[in-house]
């Protein structure tokens, strides 16, 4: 489980701006480097490799590296939009973590400070002896940096902002965390049923803002418990949507454990996240093919993509791991119902119209239901009932009822 600071530093690799400081700060570290190698840099090589011979390259870098950000930022742009306006608006929250376009942009970006820079310092003066030489070095390395990210971009350009590409993406992310959601369904507490659960004389924690919550750092959650002697009983778990002084958790005995000790925990920001918030990443996958099977869109191919992705999602995650890692915290358990629900309720309504996306979908319950997982089986079982009433509400033949019916109890 990871902890709330780790988790911090994670999103914070995601920035593009981080990427791009990382490789600014080569001008620097050459300036420092060539003041430390300048004692022992052979002579013969300082006079061969002076400022003439870097000064050319620096000026390319600088001028076309800011041309090349430029267009490839437009690039992006363009492609997040259209990828907002034809598979889902919450694909743009993924789209801007990706680690390739930021990884380009970044070199770009980076280089072209990197030559602004070096090139302030050989006019400020500040490059002298030696320097040349180790400035030199450090432009070779940018050079390459920036050919391999060219050769990348194109790679990706034809890749970015299409329907298959944002499709993957948004299901690798829900691969990951729906694995992680698997192996600790409770976040590795005790399950808590519900508020019923929680005992009598328990003092909640209000939200000190309204929102939803995105992290829970159950590891410090268990270390205040730890401390104080305490239990907590979360209630707000990743995912949830809460008001201003809606209650996070509860702790008992009450007097424990103070607020701002346990407030720290929660994460709570504007929208939801993929990394803890497994039931998330489902709903974005049905959004996308709820808007397919829209009629303006009309794209029932795109529809049955996804219910296959959802199939094998599911399918492949493996059984939930019971094991209670804070035996002093209780949480409340993802239940295979909410993850067969979010992953097919939407598609089974909108989708009722057409028989080829009813079709994919009864046999994707059907793997669901024939599978080893008990939960799976019972939740798909209860979700192709109602896929077959809507089928028999929207559906004009009897023979395509017929068939679905026979295909569910074949």
């Amino acid at each position: 489980m990871l902890s709330k600071r780790l988790w911090q530093l994670i999103r914070l690799s995601r920035r593009l701006w981080v990427r791009t400081t990382l490789i600014a700060l080569l001008g620097v570290v050459a300036a420092l480097t060539a003041a430390a190698l300048d004692p022992i840099m052979p002579v013969a090589l300082a006079d061969r490799i002076g400022e003439d011979a870097v000064m050319p390259i620096l000026n390319v870098l600088a001028s076309s590296m800011l041309a090349v950000t430029t267009f490839s930022l437009s690039v992006m742009v363009s492609a997040h939009r259209a990828a907002s306006a034809q598979v889902t608006p919450r694909s743009h929250r993924l789209l801007l973590e990706d680690t390739t376009t930021q990884t380009v942009l970044a070199t770009f970006l980076g280089a072209f400070v990197f030559a602004l820079v070096s090139i302030i310092l050989f006019r400020a003066g500040l490059h002298a002896g030696s320097a040349p030489v180790v400035v030199f070095l450090f432009t070779v390395l940018v050079v390459a940096l920036v050919v391999l990210a060219i050769l990348r971009w194109i790679d990706h350009l034809s890749r970015l902002g299409s329907m298959d590409e944002t499709i993957g993406q948004v299901a690798a992310r829900a691969r990951t965390t729906l694995k992680r959601t698997r192996a600790a369904p409770s976040l590795g507490a005790r399950p808590l049923p519900g508020p019923a659960a929680i005992p009598d004389g328990a003092e909640p924690v209000p939200a000190p803002r309204g929102g939803y919550v995105q992290f829970v750092d159950m590891a410090g959650l268990s270390a205040v418990a730890r401390d104080v002697e305490a239990e907590i009983h979360v209630t707000a778990a990743p995912g949830e949507f809460l008001v201003e002084g809606a209650p996070l958790a509860w702790v008992y005995p009450a007097g424990r454990a103070p607020a701002d000790a346990i407030r720290p925990a929660f994460e709570i920001g504007p929208v939801r996240s993929f990394d803890q918030d497994a039931r998330f990443a489902l709903v974005v996958l049905s959004e996308i093919a709820s808007r397919a099977l829209s009629p303006g869109l009309n794209d029932p191919g795109t529809a049955i993509d996804v219910i296959g992705r959802l199939e094998r999602l599911l399918a492949e995650c493996g059984p939930a791991d019971d094991e209670v890692r804070y035996p002093a915290l209780f949480a409340p358990t993802i239940r295979a119902d909410d993850l067969v629900e979010d992953a097919f309720g939407a598609i089974a309504r909108d989708g009722a119209g057409m028989v080829e996306v009813m079709r994919r979908l009864i046999k994707a319950l059907n793997t669901l239901r024939t599978g080893a997982d008990a939960g799976f089986a019972q939740a798909a079982d209860r979700m192709t009932m109602r896929a077959l009433a809507h089928a028999e509400l929207a559906l004009a033949l009897d023979e395509d009822k017929a068939a679905l019916k026979a295909l569910a109890h074949g």
